[in-house]
């Protein structure tokens, strides 16, 4: 080694198993987060979509006072 250190000089500075331990943190991280990000969209769009149907929102917020109305005795 031209720096007379037992490790190989990388850009990095890891060995290869610390890169690929790191390298398999990093894919499980990203794919974790995904999946968290995928299911929140998906309950965001049920909650409100963002593609209004034929009718407009204006669809939407009729269905979402008829809604309040029967479910305000259940709460007072």
């Amino acid at each position: 080694m031209a720096n007379g250190l037992d490790k190989p000089s990388t850009l990095s500075g890891l060995t290869e198993d610390e890169a690929k331990e790191f390298h398999g943190i990093f894919v499980t991280s990203f794919i974790i987060f995904t999946a968290i990000a995928v299911v929140a969209h998906f309950l965001v769009w049920l909650w409100r979509p963002w593609l209004p149907g034929p009718n407009g929102y204006s669809a939407l917020e009729s269905s979402v006072k008829v809604a309040a109305t029967n479910l305000l005795p259940f709460i007072s």
